[in-house]
């Protein structure tokens, strides 16, 4: 025990000192880093980490939604996909069961039709019998009852222009459209101003029988004829081939698809016949006496009032409509059908307007 080095009492304050001061340093630098580490994850709560965004596989996005559905996958054909899907199909039905045939009645019109309840009459009852197809200016947008036999029945338009090739355009539409359905032989143009001037039965019957065509088609000499013939339109067209007539034809399968197909003629009317040149004068009469004349009556079946000089036929309002003024219409004339003789000559009338629509409906032609 004498061997101990001997510590002096201030050396032993000065250690205990530092020894307390050490461990004051060490629980104030505790103090501080406990401090710093609760503010930190503090601060670190309000910015969440999304581990999605560190992944090495994203997740995929979700799948598109469902298209709509389509009521008729013609309906969005532009006019060249239409006019080839129709000259594909078959002039004449190949197979050995053939469909019951049927009229396709096509509505060339600006809008509406007023005349609509007398057609709902003339087509009661015939429902397999006919098919119907409307062209209104693409502006018009008013929806048709249901219950109506023209619910539904509206193609993609166009706008139309009187005399312009545009005409012909929705004509060929018209055609087009109808000849997709195969039970369709026969294909009668009308407007909205006009009338049947038979019952359904007796119509389907004379066009159904017909072993011709009704396209008025004949050569004018006069200025409103050959004057209207263009000579850059030879020598594909030649002015022995021009023909004039009236628009609102009734065609045969044939014709119709002849028209459709055409790719030959069609251009060359867009391209040099412009007023006073008018192609829904001039198109059809001189294409059907270029390819199939033997097939064309050479008449029109919709009667037409020209007694009054102009270029628009006479209109008749409700005051014209009688029995005996529409029996005058029916049975006046004569004409040829089938080879033979016919005191009926005319199936339909225009142009009656829509207050007629009363009168119309009380007389028992239908």
């Amino acid at each position: 025990m004498g061997n101990e080095p001997h510590q002096s009492p201030v050396l032993a304050k000065l250690f205990n000192g530092r020894i307390h001061l050490g461990h004051a340093l060490q629980f104030l630098l505790f103090l501080i880093g406990f401090t710093l580490g609760f503010i930190a994850s503090l601060h670190l709560q309000s910015f969440p980490i999304n581990l999605e965004a560190f992944s090495s596989s994203p997740s995929p996005p979700p799948p598109p939604p469902p298209p709509a559905p389509v009521e008729n996958s013609r309906l969005s054909m532009e006019d060249a996909e239409l006019f080839e899907k129709a000259s594909q199909v078959p002039t004449i039905p190949e197979s050995p069961h053939k469909p019951i045939p049927k009229v396709a009645f096509l509505f060339l019109t600006k809008g509406p039709l007023p005349l609509a309840p007398l057609w709902e009459k003339f087509f009661r009852g015939h429902e397999e019998l006919y098919s119907i197809y409307v062209h209104p200016d693409p502006l018009y947008n008013r929806s048709v009852p249901e219950t109506s036999v023209f619910h539904g029945k509206t193609v993609p338009s166009e706008r139309v222009e009187w005399g312009k090739p545009s005409m012909i355009d929705a004509e060929r539409r018209l055609l087009a459209n109808a000849l997709l359905d195969i039970s369709n032989e026969r294909f009668i143009l009308l407007s909205d101003t006009c009338i049947p001037l038979f019952n359904f039965t007796t119509v389907y019957s004379y066009l159904i029988n017909s072993s011709q065509a009704f396209v008025a088609s004949y050569d004018d000499p006069r200025k409103i004829g050959r004057g209207r013939y263009n000579t850059r339109m030879g020598p594909t067209i030649s002015i022995s081939q021009w023909r004039k007539g009236s628009q609102w034809f009734e065609l045969n399968r044939r014709i119709a698809f002849e028209l459709v197909s055409d790719q030959k003629y069609y251009p060359i009317f867009r391209d040099f016949c412009h007023p006073p040149c008018y192609t829904d004068e001039h198109y059809i009469p001189t294409v059907v006496n270029i390819l199939c004349p033997e097939q064309n009556s050479n008449r029109s079946v919709t009667w037409v009032d020209w007694s009054h000089n102009g270029p628009h036929p006479g209109r008749f309002g409700k005051e014209a409509v009688s029995g005996e003024f529409l029996d005058h219409i029916r049975f006046a004339s004569e004409c040829s059908y089938n080879g033979g003789n016919s005191s009926i000559c005319f199936l339909f009338a225009r142009k009656f307007l829509p207050n007629t629509l009363h009168a119309l409906m009380q007389l028992p032609a239908f």
